[in-house]
């Protein structure tokens, strides 16, 4: 798959987002590879663990700003059927029936919080920040928030 990497060493799998160019920011292709890749390590019973990174200086920088400025010319419906499914992506790692762990390096930032919060376990490097900007531009990270906050 084009922007991620799945790895396996006997029962633990390694999946690294692929976009270090753009800081391993979400676009619509990346959320459906990553939901696919979500899907098929929850239906193997061979893995046992999920590790989740990011290549390059940063784990995710969330919304890819080209993504965003296409959605803005979304219709109403569009709009919403963009955020089920980054929804359902957070949501099928959240439920992996394997533990998950995300190793944090760089920037996590909106969205690449929400993966963090998904997971079970998080090991953040000295070099890791968290941070949910969009309150700044006035948006809640709504989708995301049941990821961070339980359910």
């Amino acid at each position: 798959m084009a922007h991620t990497r799945l790895e396996r060493d006997g029962p633990l799998a390694l999946l690294t987002l692929e976009r270090p160019e753009r800081h391993n920011a979400f676009d619509d292709a990346l959320i459906d590879e990553l939901t696919e890749r979500f899907e098929a390590i929850a239906g193997d019973d061979t893995v046992r663990c999920l590790v989740l990174t990011g290549a390059g200086r940063s784990f995710s920088a969330g919304a890819d700003l080209a993504w965003m400025r296409r959605a803005a010319g979304y219709s109403f419906e569009e709009n919403v059927e963009d955020a089920r499914r980054l929804e359902r992506m957070l949501r099928t790692l959240d439920e992996l029936p394997q533990p998950t762990v995300a190793m944090v390096q760089g920037a996590a930032i909106g969205g690449g919080v929400g993966l963090v919060c998904a997971c079970d376990v998080a090991i953040a490097a000295d070099s890791a920040f968290f941070q949910l900007s969009e309150v700044r531009l006035g948006l809640i990270p709504a989708v995301i928030a049941p990821s961070c906050c339980g359910r």
